[in-house]
């Protein structure tokens, strides 16, 4: 599915006319998250996010990517697999295609490395603005990179941080 999948995404990226702006953070109602699944850790810290978040009246949507060696911890968030992807790397979960058609006013996504199948989820989101850690080939895929720790949680805590004193 590799090459299949990189030309699924490439096409989603040309063809995704959805319009970008960065609110400023006390404007923003609705924030989406997604992120790999790796360990219970890093379940806890998104979770800690999601209370900060709600804290500050953001209403927050989740989908993760459970590997097929991995647990959903407490089956609290939405999440797709490989078995979501057709043999020409097309999406087919309805749960993941609703969260990328979503309009959120952010998308945070909290894996410090890129992983194709997310990335072909952000390739179709209708994201306002769309947030992550840098790498070299990540433009295409967001409106507000960090350049940050290669940890989790300094990744966390950066993009909310920065998002938090956006005016």
């Amino acid at each position: 599915m590799g090459k299949l999948l990189e030309i699924s995404t490439k096409s989603n990226l040309r063809s995704n006319k959805a319009l970008r702006s960065c609110l400023p953070y006390k404007q923003a109602v609705t924030v989406g998250i997604t992120f790999t699944v790796e360990d219970m850790q890093k379940h806890v810290m998104v979770k800690e996010l999601i209370k900060k978040l709600e804290l500050d009246g953001k209403k927050t949507t989740v989908m993760c990517y459970l590997p097929h060696d991995k647990v959903n911890y407490e089956f609290l968030f939405d999440f797709f697999s490989n078995k979501d992807f057709s043999f020409f790397g097309k999406l087919t979960s309805s749960k993941a295609i609703d969260f990328a058609s979503t309009a959120f006013d952010y998308l945070f996504y909290l894996d410090t490395e890129p992983n194709p199948l997310i990335l072909n989820l952000l390739a179709r989101s209708k994201a306002k603005c769309r947030m992550g850690k840098f790498w070299d080939e990540g433009e295409p895929f967001f409106e507000f990179m960090l350049e940050t720790t290669s940890d989790t949680k300094g990744l966390i805590d950066g993009i909310y941080r920065y998002t938090s004193i956006l005016h």
